[in-house]
């Protein structure tokens, strides 16, 4: 698969550097591979094209973000806005969606649950991507689902805790 993440750092708050950038790849193609299939599509063949769009921004914005979507005024960490409707785009490019992460809120998670900024924001990622291939956390058996596959993408990442 050839996969387009398309980048925007809307903050200032926490340096972005291009290990992040790295680290976020690959935790994204873990994601991928792991999940062969979504809605019967399959996603890791060599002749899809698939696009994923990522904006870095701080806790004020996310905030804002989370009231206008989801009518909660708190910040939170990562925001998943999936393309469950618009998969494929005219030219038959496979959309995942958007992601947005404070990276402010990354930081501040990292220290409470005493990992690395680096563990955080790739346990976000996978966090994130599973949301936009259809995954969620509401019923609790779901939730179960949800965070077996996160620690087996954090292993894989070789970033478990």
């Amino acid at each position: 698969m050839k996969l387009k993440i398309y980048f925007s750092n809307d903050q200032e708050k926490v340096t972005l550097t291009p290990d992040i950038k790295g680290l976020l790849v690959k935790t994204v193609a873990t994601v991928i591979e792991s999940e062969k299939y979504i809605n019967n599509i399959v996603i890791s063949a060599a002749d899809k094209s698939a696009s994923l769009s990522v904006t870095f921004t701080d806790n004020e914005t996310i905030r804002e973000v989370n009231r206008l979507n989801r009518g909660i005024d708190s910040e939170t960490d990562v925001l998943s806005f999936p393309m469950f409707e618009d998969f494929i785009d005219i030219e038959g490019e496979f959309s995942f969606g958007d992601i947005m992460i404070s990276l402010e809120k990354a930081v501040e998670q990292a220290e409470l649950y005493d990992h690395s900024f680096e563990r955080e924001v790739a346990f976000l990622t996978a966090h994130s991507m599973l949301h936009l291939i259809g995954y969620d956390h509401i019923e609790e058996e779901d939730e179960k689902i949800m965070r077996a596959k996160q620690r087996e993408i954090m292993k894989k990442l070789h970033l478990e805790v």
